[in-house]
């Protein structure tokens, strides 16, 4: 009766490092003196991540229910679950689940954990290079998996194309500097790209405290006959995990903002206004053939880095960097106009560690058209807008 549970056990007992026993008192099990130390580690940093993910849930769920809403002496109305939520330690939960994507999985393993990540984010495994799932070595190299060549063809006709595989948050006209992350939902330019020190010699600018959004958007120096566009391209956790340059252009500038990790699914972006100001970003400012270009990604909760592959320098979600709920406006620049950075259209820029987004703001002629709807699934190197009219 015994003899298929036993064999059970000892199935058991490679994985999880104890012998299996026929004595006269039955089956016993006897744990190995010693778990080996990579066990130890992933068990360590796996349960921390869930106590860590736990607190927060608790913390969000009950304490921020109370008094939901009150008004500041200004008249302003302030969520409490907004603020509670911020509240949360997303960075070192983000920080403990980067490390735990980096984890060498069992062989034993790679395949049911791996495959149950498919199945719950509907991840299209046969269109990467590697279809088999037990050649992952973590959940890491899963999430950057390189697609097969020619899966994504990218389109020639149009001057610009779609980043990365995801959804159309928002698109449309930038206007007086203000600009929308989801239908209804603000935020502005200004705040989102920071001071224009990328125009100038300047270090700081001085006037940018008083400056306000209009002034900024003129200080852009949009040519005559031009405007200001962008897009948001929300990456979900299913998504092929790299982005890739949306037009050919030319770098000048980086910014890094080491802001909170809040999550950027839609619904918290029609939760939070100005949820992309508040983020980690990397953004980068140049420009192509129609004038200013600008390219940003966004880190969001459970993103433990964004890697840029022109630019191997800049480091996310690091420890001390300052914590910016408390000193609000700091950032990193880096100035490449002495050597720019040229990019070709479709070229790989970067990869986020788990789902996140990509803002494009840039200056285009005024019969710029976009071929993209809001919401609409999108996938990289499709056709994304153009001022052709053929």
């Amino acid at each position: 009766m015994d003899k298929p549970f036993y064999w059970l056990l000892q199935k058991a007992s490679n994985i999880y490092q104890i012998t299996v026993r026929r004595t006269a008192k039955g089956i016993v099990l006897f744990p190995e003196k010693k778990r080996p130390e990579k066990t130890k580690t992933y068990v360590k940093i796996l349960g921390g991540t869930l106590w860590l993910s736990g607190t927060a849930f608790v913390c969000f769920h009950f304490i921020g229910r109370r008094n939901s809403e009150q008004r500041t002496k200004d008249g302003h109305t302030t969520n409490n679950r907004i603020e509670m939520y911020r509240i949360m330690p997303l960075k070192a939960i983000s920080r403990a689940w980067g490390k735990f994507n980096q984890l060498e999985l069992p062989v034993v393993l790679r395949r049911p954990l791996l495959g149950l990540y498919v199945w719950m984010f509907d991840c299209k495994v046969d269109e990467a290079m590697e279809t088999e799932l037990q050649n992952y070595k973590n959940l890491g190299e899963f999430f950057r998996r390189v697609l097969k060549p020619d899966i994504r063809l990218i389109s020639q006709k149009e001057e610009l194309t779609n980043p990365a595989d995801g959804k159309i948050l928002h698109f449309g006209e930038v206007t007086d500097g203000i600009l929308e992350q989801v239908k209804g939902i603000n935020y502005s330019v200004k705040h989102f790209l920071g001071p224009q020190t990328w125009n100038s010699n300047s270090k700081k600018s001085k006037r940018f405290a008083k400056q306000t959004d209009e002034e900024y958007f003129r200080g852009l120096k949009v040519k005559p006959g031009n405007k200001l566009y962008h897009c948001v391209v929300y990456l979900a956790p299913g998504d092929y995990h790299r982005f890739h340059s949306a037009a050919k252009w030319t770098i000048n500038y980086r910014r890094h903002f080491p802001g909170e990790l809040l999550s950027v699914s839609p619904g918290i972006a029609r939760w939070i206004h100005g949820l992309f100001v508040l983020n980690e970003r990397v953004a980068y400012m140049g420009n192509w053939e129609h004038g200013f270009f600008s390219y940003t990604a966004v880190g969001a909760t459970n993103v433990g880095s964004i890697k840029i592959y022109c630019d191997q320098e800049v480091m996310t979600n690091v420890k001390h960097h300052p914590d910016t709920r408390y000193t609000p406006g700091v950032y990193f620049d880096k100035d490449f106009r002495e050597n720019p950075i040229h990019v070709e259209k479709g070229e790989m820029f970067g990869e986020f560690n788990l789902g996140s987004t990509v803002v494009l703001i840039f200056e285009a002629p005024e019969n710029f058209k976009f071929n993209v709807n809001n919401d609409q699934k999108v996938r990289m190197g499709e056709p994304m807008g153009t001022c052709k009219t053929s």
